[in-house]
């Protein structure tokens, strides 16, 4: 695959089959981004020791109308010049699209990521969300993005390289006394990759991908739009810097630039506190308590209009959309059911650390003097320590709307609107107040998304869930002894209330109220029972399965009754999923097995989450095309892995020409003496005997072995569960197939374990095959299922996913190992209905390990994966 614009993208079976500690590359990136936040801090306060909260608040509250305009203004350009980015990135793919559409698409993309970091992943989940709406391929989704973050980067050296080789830099600066290097190295980065679009005509072979980088035109392109890009994001901060920082935009260009690129680098969602601390060096604020407190004025003002003001316009703008193209169509599509309990949970882990923060910060003296006329100071007290409590749990809520929790859903509206009355009653915050109920608002209206009924410490909470809280607390806690580090710290302060003086004591009581609440759900998360281990079912486990199973409509739930796997009930016994563990791997067999849509989805959830508990992977073996979206609800991928062949009954006969051959099959062996018998289930056992005889035979002419899981064994009690079909010649039989019928429903048959005489008549499965759907047309059922080809209908063309590509290799030259386009041929001659199967699998695991797992569970270990 050829890449124009930017490198090959890899593709996710490529990401999850590099080397490396899984543990490393799960938690080294997160917990290094919070190590990175922590020495930011740390010399951010170090760097800003002698300046007080107030003197920030008080410059920010001094900005002139007209610099705040002048940046919200530059801010709009800068917005404006973004969608060029990806407007050169469909002209170098060759498509077109509506330019207001990608505008739209370019502003989303980076309101969010700008503001939340990790740009390639975030920018490139929300452009791949609307540029596969708008008709482009998986692969030149990958191509914008790739295009798009090269170009940012482009931009950003090429400015800064230039600024550190022209502008004069001061020598506090950090790298300031080797920028004539630095910027030499940094420009050098951008002419490179023009240079190498002039020279390099083919495309490079880099490893495994051949990349073919962009002509001279197009490089162009992208240095000069990511230039002009970081050009005005720096004049918006420029615009509110202080009088007294005497420095002209070249200087101030370098050591914003610089700034930039270290907060990139350190992952840290924005930058946050590492662009300032860069920033404070380089303008040689330490120490300097006038330079230093109008500069985080600055910052503070600058995140909020670069930053905050585009991310809720974006937010506002994506909830309308959505909104519209829901009441357009009536219904809520699988992807809207997937984006908006994560789009909330956000929102409301926002909330809960925006009044962590108020809380850990004094109230404005004109607001305060007004609430001292008209409240008692109870009330004042009460509602602050309030605040930070309910903001402590809306943080602990947000994962439980992730997880789609009932519960969650109403302490959150309730703890939402509580919230906004606290903060008006401790210090008449409406900001915080307003941002508060409008996230109540647009909750409300959504409860059918939320429709689990598991308790909320029942809940699992993932590594990155733990940081994140841990981060925001964290982040408070700092902010508590930056506004205060004046204060003298002593026992009485803890007991001092007031209205003018109380500010530091308020601030310490709220902070051990949020701390508790989150110490208190952490000890009853940890002493909470002991989840069970899964065992196999015994007797009344699938005598309780056996009437879901009769009355579903995939005759696949019949595997069940192997008793094999670990059984898994929804609390009402409404339905069920059947699973076995391999390594990490927890693998369930097919879709829940049930007719109630709530039961099916809550287990979904808890098959997850119990997965989670005891550190597996879980994945969802062979799974339909009508339950996907259980499976995307959960976050996790889907690949193909076949085709499974169905024969609408119906129409089927043995009329025409096609269907000469088995005809002439089925009559040459009636008039042999072969007859089809359908034993029911409790009269196999006597026969069982005479079965046997003829697995053996089969067994040892194939010189395989039983397998397992997917496919059925020859176990007396299994097959002793369900009804029989045998050929018999005269009074021998001659082949066997125990049959899944689903026999409430009517809506499908199949057959699980086939054996046959090595030495029987030629044709013999023919004639099982043909004489079974005829009897179960004749029974009244609408489907017989012949079983999945496996690996059938993947596509090998250059855009289609490596797996799909693999998976279609492995069809067409793996005749040698197995039979993949025999076994499609001999279903495809009587005329079924091909429809797809998948597998579901989380994000972030070893795809290779997986697969290894599932194979083992179904050949019976990893000896049966290599030997027959």
């Amino acid at each position: 695959m050829e890449q124009q614009g930017g490198a090959e993208v890899l593709s996710q079976e490529d990401a999850l089959s590099r080397p490396g500690p899984v543990w490393l590359r799960r938690f080294g990136g997160p917990a290094l981004s919070v190590l990175m936040l922590c020495l930011a801090l740390w010399a951010l306060y170090r760097l800003a020791g002698e300046v007080s909260y107030h003197q920030v608040g008080e410059y920010m509250h001094r900005l002139r109308r007209g610099r705040i305009g002048q940046a919200i203004v530059l801010t709009a350009l800068g917005y404006a010049v973004m969608p060029l980015y990806d407007l050169f990135a469909l002209n170098a793919i060759g498509r077109k699209l509506p330019r207001p559409r990608v505008a739209l698409i370019s502003f989303i993309s980076y309101a969010f990521s700008n503001t939340l970091g990790m740009a390639m992943l975030v920018s490139g989940s929300i452009r791949y969300r609307f540029y596969i709406q708008a008709g482009l391929s998986t692969i030149e989704v990958a191509k914008v993005v790739l295009f798009c973050t090269i170009s940012f980067w482009l931009g950003l050296f090429a400015i800064t390289g230039v600024t550190l080789l022209f502008v004069p830099i001061p020598r506090s600066l950090p790298l300031g006394s080797v920028h004539l290097l630095l910027g030499i190295v940094l420009c050098a980065i951008p002419l490179l990759w023009l240079a190498g679009g002039a020279i390099f005509r083919r495309p490079v072979k880099l490893w495994r991908w051949d990349v073919r980088l962009p002509p001279v035109s197009i490089g162009l392109r992208q240095v000069v739009v990511g230039a002009i890009d970081w050009g005005l994001a720096a004049a918006v901060l420029y615009a509110l810097m202080p009088d007294e920082l005497v420095l002209h935009f070249g200087s101030f260009l370098a050591i914003f630039a610089l700034a930039q690129i270290a907060g990139l680098i350190s992952h840290v969602p924005g930058g946050l506190g590492v662009f300032e601390a860069v920033m404070l060096a380089g303008f040689g604020a330490t120490g300097n308590q006038a330079l230093s407190a109008p500069i985080l004025g600055a910052l503070a003002a600058y995140r909020g209009v670069y930053y905050l003001l585009p991310l809720c316009a974006a937010a506002v703008v994506v909830v309308v959309r959505e909104a519209r193209g829901l009441r357009q169509a009536a219904l809520l599509t699988p992807w809207f059911n997937g984006l908006l309990p994560p789009f909330f949970s956000g929102l409301t882990l926002v909330s809960g650390a925006v009044l962590l923060f108020s809380g850990a910060t004094a109230v404005l003296p004109g607001r305060l003097e007004l609430l001292s006329d008209i409240l008692p100071l109870p009330v004042m007290e009460a509602s602050h320590f309030l605040s930070s409590v309910i903001g402590m749990s809306l943080l602990i809520l947000a994962r439980g709307l992730q997880r789609r929790l009932d519960a969650a859903y109403w302490l959150t509206l309730i703890l939402l609107i509580a919230g906004a009355v606290a903060q008006l009653l401790k210090g008449i915050d409406y900001e915080e107040a307003g941002l508060l109920i409008l996230l109540a608002v647009a909750l409300a209206p959504a409860h059918r998304l939320f429709y689990r009924r598991a308790s909320l410490f029942d809940m699992t909470f993932s590594f990155g869930w733990f940081l994140a809280c841990a981060t925001v607390l964290g982040c408070t806690v700092w902010l508590v002894f930056f506004s205060y580090q004046h204060v003298e710290y002593s026992r009485d302060l803890w007991w001092q209330f007031s209205f003018y003086h109380g500010n530091a004591p308020r601030a310490l009581r709220a902070l051990v109220g949020a701390t508790g609440v989150a110490l208190l759900f952490a000890l009853t998360t940890l002493i909470r029972s002991a989840r069970p281990r899964p065992t196999l079912p015994d007797e009344s486990e699938l005598a309780r399965a056996t009437p879901l199973i009769k009355h579903y409509s995939s005759a696949q739930a019949h595997l069940a009754l192997m008793g094999d796997k670990s059984l898994l009930f929804d609390p009402d016994g409404k339905a069920f999923l059947m699973y076995g563990i391999e390594g990490r791997s927890w693998v369930a067999m097919g879709d829940p097995v049930g007719h109630d849509e709530r039961a099916r989805q809550e287990l979904v959830w808890t098959f997850r989450e119990r997965c989670e508990r005891g550190g597996g992977w879980p994945v969802f073996y062979q799974v339909t095309p009508a339950d996907l979206d259980l499976y995307l609800e959960v976050g996790m991928s889907l690949l193909k892995i076949g085709e499974e062949a169905r024969v609408l009954l119906e129409h089927f006969n043995l009329d025409g020409k096609s269907k000469k051959t088995l005809r002439g099959t089925v009559n040459k062996l009636h008039r042999e003496g072969l007859r089809l018998e359908v034993v029911a289930a409790q009269h196999v056992p006597a026969l069982l005997p005479k079965l046997k005889s003829v697995s053996d035979a089969w067994l040892r002419d194939k010189r395989t072995r039983e397998k397992g899981f997917s496919l059925g064994a020859f176990d007396e009690r299994y097959l002793s569960r369900t009804p029989m079909a045998v050929v018999w010649q005269d009074d021998k039989p001659v082949a066997f197939a125990n049959l899944f019928l689903c026999e409430d429903s009517k809506e499908e048959a199949s057959v699980d374990l086939m054996r046959q005489l090595p030495d029987g008549p030629t044709g013999l499965m023919d004639y099982l095959f043909v004489e079974l759907m005829l009897w179960a047309k004749a029974e009244g059922y609408r489907w017989f299922n012949l079983g999945m080809a496996p690996l059938s209908g993947l596509q090998s063309r250059r855009q289609a996913p490596l797996w799909n590509r693999f998976g279609a290799l492995i069809f067409g030259r793996g005749e040698r190992f197995y039979n993949f386009q025999g076994l499609h041929r001999y279903k495809d001659k009587f005329d079924p209905e091909w429809e797809p199967r998948y597998m579901a699998v989380p994000g972030g695991i070893a795809l290779p390990v997986v697969l290894t797992n599932v194979a083992s569970l179904i050949s019976g270990g990893l000896t049966g994966v290599v030997r027959r």
